[in-house]
C-alpha cells in the first residue's frame, strides 16, 4: 500500500469563508455550553413557532381548497396543537427534541467518521474523526440521561457539537494551502 501525500487547496475566498464559519460555530457552541437552558428553551420555542406557522399556512390552504371535508382539517389542527403544546410546555418539547438529537448525533457521528476516512491523508482529517467520535459519545451520554436531563443537556450537547464542528472547520481552513 502506498502513502499518498495530498493537500487541501482553497482559494482565498473559500478559505476565509471556512475560517469565518468555524469561528461563528465556535461562538454559538460556547453560548450553548454557557447557557444551556436558554438555548434549549429557544430551540423549543422556535420549533413551536414553526409548527404553528406551518399549521396556519396549511389551514389557509385547507380553507380555500378543501374546507368541506373534516379530514382535510386534521393536518393543520395537529400542527397548530403540537406547536402550542411545545410552546406552553417547553420541557416536554425539550424531551422530544432530545430523542431527535440522539438520532442526529448518531447519524452525524457515523457520517463524520466515514468522511474523515475519505480525508485521511489530508492535513486536518483527524479533527473530522474526532468530531465523529465525539458525536457518538454525545449520543450515548444523552441516551443514558434522557428524559430527566433534557432541559439542560440539549443546550450543552448542541453547544459542544457546534463548537467541535467549528473547530474542525477552523483547523481545515487554517491548514489549507492557497492555490
Amino acid at each position: 500500500m502506498q502513502n499518498v501525500s495530498l493537500d487541501i487547496f482553497m482559494d482565498d475566498r473559500i478559505r476565509r469563508a471556512t475560517i469565518i464559519t468555524g469561528v461563528v460555530l465556535l461562538v454559538l457552541g460556547l453560548t450553548g455550553v454557557i447557557m444551556p437552558q436558554v438555548i434549549t428553551v429557544a430551540i423549543s420555542l422556535l420549533i413551536s413557532f414553526l409548527l404553528v406557522l406551518g399549521g396556519m399556512v396549511v389551514a389557509y390552504l385547507t380553507w380555500i381548497n378543501y374546507s368541506r371535508t373534516a379530514l382535510a382539517w386534521l393536518k393543520p389542527f395537529l400542527l397548530i396543537a403540537l406547536g402550542l403544546l411545545i410552546g406552553l410546555y417547553p420541557a416536554a418539547g425539550a424531551a422530544a427534541l432530545g430523542l431527535i438529537l440522539i438520532i442526529y448525533f448518531l447519524l452525524d457521528g457515523f457520517a463524520s467518521i466515514s468522511f474523515s476516512f475519505m480525508l485521511r491523508p489530508l492535513p486536518g482529517w483527524g479533527w473530522t474523526l474526532f468530531n465523529g467520535i465525539l458525536s457518538l459519545v454525545l449520543a450515548c451520554v444523552f441516551l443514558v440521561g434522557w428524559p430527566f436531563s433534557a432541559m439542560w443537556l440539549v443546550g450543552v450537547l448542541v453547544g459542544i457539537s457546534l463548537m467541535v464542528d467549528g473547530l474542525a472547520l477552523l483547523m481545515l481552513g487554517l491548514s489549507a494551502r492557497k492555490f
